[in-house]
């Protein structure tokens, strides 16, 4: 039994970072912070910082697809090195790869090109959830042909398995937002940042972006904001976190290590599927403060984990922690 199946896209990423500016046509740009390249795509980079943070590899499941090229032999020998359990399909198509340039003050810059994840397999998804009980079954979608056609199918079993569901999005590709609705009524945990709540719900409001979510069956809803912060809510209760400060380097990969956060909590808590919503206000507000720290010391070195580590984790929380808690802002409903 898993504590975590972790399954969707897995991408290389070719980041250069703290870049002084993008170059214009013709003109050469020195990379300050060279040119890395690191295992990506939520699932990889969840997995990773959960277990940099404590939990034993063999207690987490990776699965996807990729490519029979260099990359993808890339991307699963470095996931072995952590210990991870894999289940990687091998397909006859190239690894998804997505430069990312980073210039300093600006967001970040992605150029992605889909690969393999389009051809991932729903059965053996279906498969692996039967086999493994995993506690907690995480899926991130959007770029995944097959499987997204899928995803209410997927879930469903995920739920008749006991498991706690949690899903995780990005901008869909070759299709809108609406692909993943019908499958919320099995989603326990949702994550997505503040753009694409708006663009899913089609609410022109936070407030009524949140209650459309709700009304869809996810129960406990985490949405990221950049500096803002971040907001935690179920039906009951909503609050709202001020960020950590820490210097940034790269904040890719931040979105992934608060995700891997919340999973954390929860699994240190024993939340169940069926018990999500009842999360009561206190460990609302530490499942979110964790979640964001670990989401900030992502942004402390290039690419998606290097600079996530349980000892910064803690360090930001023994000296940001307490003030980030006494200005949480709390809405009972």
């Amino acid at each position: 039994m898993l504590d975590l199946l972790s399954c969707g896209f897995l991408v290389a990423d070719i980041v250069v970072a703290d870049l002084n500016k993008i170059a214009e046509p013709g003109e050469l740009v020195f990379a300050p912070k060279g040119i890395t390249i690191s295992v990506g795509g939520h699932p990889a980079n969840l997995a990773i910082d959960l277990v940099k943070l404590g939990i034993p590899g063999e207690k987490i499941g990776v699965a996807g697809a990729v490519g029979n090229d260099i990359f993808g032999e890339f991307i699963e020998r470095t996931l072995a090195s952590y210990g991870l359990r894999l289940f990687i399909q091998k397909v006859d198509r190239s690894t998804n790869k997505n430069v990312i340039l980073v210039v300093k003050g600006e967001d970040r810059r992605f150029h992605v090109e889909l690969g393999a994840s389009r051809v991932f397999s729903p059965s053996i998804v279906l498969k692996l959830i039967n086999e493994t009980k995993p506690r907690v079954f995480y899926l991130a979608s959007g770029i995944l042909d097959l499987i997204d056609k899928k995803i209410e199918e997927i879930f469903k079993k995920a739920k008749e398995r006991k498991a706690l569901t949690f899903a995780d999005i990005v901008k869909p590709y070759g299709k809108d937002w609406s692909y993943i609705v019908p499958a919320m009524k099995y989603i326990d945990v949702f994550h997505c940042n503040e753009s694409e709540l708006k663009e899913l719900t089609r609410a022109e409001s936070l407030r009524e972006a949140v209650n459309r979510v709700f009304d869809y069956g996810v129960k406990l809803l985490f949405i990221t904001m950049g500096e803002k912060g971040a907001l935690g809510a179920t039906r009951h209760m909503n609050i709202l976190q001020k960020a950590f400060k820490v210097d940034t380097v790269d904040p890719t990969g931040a979105g992934d290590a608060f995700c891997a956060g919340i999973i954390y909590k929860l699994l240190e808590y024993s939340v169940a599927g069926e018990k999500v919503d009842e999360i009561n206000l206190n460990q609302l507000k530490q499942i979110l403060l964790y979640a964001q720290a670990v989401g900030a010391s992502a942004c402390t070195a290039p690419g998606t984990t290097a600079g996530v580590t349980r000892e910064k984790v803690e360090e930001l929380i023994k000296t940001q922690g307490e003030n980030i808690l006494v200005d949480t802002a709390i809405n009972i409903v």
